[in-house]
């Protein structure tokens, strides 16, 4: 009787033999499943670092991003809006930003954004691009959007533009730009970017997330949980603005200094436009030195982007709200030509 039970406990379904057949047939299920996981995983993550470096690649340089728009090049071949993006503004976000203002903008020139280069921010490469730029397409008739900080931006180069290259920029429009770093609110994160970048110290764009998402939930109030999302995420993105290029306008808003530009304009008309509940730059502060120190060159500082969600220069978000103040503009101090007619090289 031992025999047979020690027979059975040998070939039965429970024996010991058994069990470990089903636990190396478990082993083998659990580590090809396994394989695969980690081999998609790293074939993703390989991939979407191929995609990362060539993005970066691309974008060592600055360039000039065109929209195209048959009306606009039909009737103004001679004449562009060049867009000067915000402060952490991607490349696809320019150009979200011209699209969405595609129906004003091109009632008197062409649209062209300002690429800036991963590498840092410097006045003099842009000035370069955006000349080549301009001979290369012979225009003869230039308007300047400041994007939020792309206000500076905009002042500085129409500067050297005249100075250097005898090149007018006919029309300036800031908005919601500050005139200096005085009118950015929250100077505590300002700083601490600034004082990191000159102390030689550049942080890895992965450390970005927790600050990103901070930010934008801390100022919860000005936008939707949608724009939330959709704005950290892009910061998270192959396609976002380098940690270099961020901490290199940041220490350009710290140390600009609007004096430097004042009387270098020419004839240049500027116009401000901004949101009194801006919780990003202040409209009063920033409205009022801007029209203190180029009064010479301002036109207009009495219009308002009420309604805007987030307030501070988000045309993207809020075309409805732009596309009326930029025809206004243009109306009364862009006027066309006698006759309505189409806008010849001259």
């Amino acid at each position: 009787m031992p025999r047979e039970t020690e027979a059975n406990d040998r070939s039965g379904p429970g024996s010991a033999e058994a069990r470990v057949l089903r636990h190396a047939a478990e082993l083998e299920r659990f580590s090809r499943r396994n394989f695969l996981l980690g081999a998609g995983a790293a074939s993703a993550l390989a991939a979407d670092m191929l995609f990362t470096r060539r993005v970066q690649a691309e974008r060592r340089v600055n360039k000039i991003l065109t929209v195209a728009d048959d009306v606009a090049e039909r009737y103004f071949p001679r004449a562009s809006w060049f867009l000067f993006p915000g402060y952490k503004t991607s490349w696809e976000e320019a150009q979200w930003i011209l699209n969405s203002l595609r129906g004003a903008l091109n009632k008197r020139g062409q649209l062209a954004a300002v690429g800036y280069s991963n590498v840092g921010l410097e006045i003099d490469k842009i000035v370069i691009a955006v000349i080549e730029h301009v001979r290369a397409h012979r225009l003869d008739t230039l308007y300047f959007y400041g994007h939020s900080f792309g206000g500076m931006v905009a002042v500085q180069v129409a500067a050297r533009l005249l100075e250097l290259h005898g090149v007018k920029v006919a029309f300036i429009l800031l908005d919601s730009s500050p005139s200096s770093r005085y009118d950015v609110l929250d100077q505590s994160w300002f700083e601490g970017v600034v004082f990191l970048y000159e102390s030689g110290f550049r942080f890895p764009t992965v450390l970005r997330g927790g600050y990103e998402l901070g930010e934008r939930v801390l100022n919860k109030h000005e936008r939707s949980w949608s724009q939330v999302l959709d704005q950290t995420q892009e910061q998270l993105s192959p396609i976002a603005p380098s940690s270099v290029l961020i901490q290199t306008e940041s220490a350009y808003i710290y140390h600009f200094d609007l004096n430097r530009f004042v009387g270098k304009l020419g004839d240049a008309k500027m116009a401000f436009i901004g949101n009194p509940k801006d919780q990003t730059v202040s409209y009063e502060t920033a409205r009022d030195t801007w029209m203190l120190r180029f009064k010479a060159n301002m036109v207009s500082d009495t219009l308002r982007t009420d309604g805007a969600r987030p307030a501070h220069a988000s045309p993207q978000w809020n075309p409805g709200v732009y596309r009326p103040l930029i025809e206004e503009l243009q109306d009364e101090f862009l006027p066309l030509p006698s006759g309505g007619g189409k806008k010849t090289a001259f």
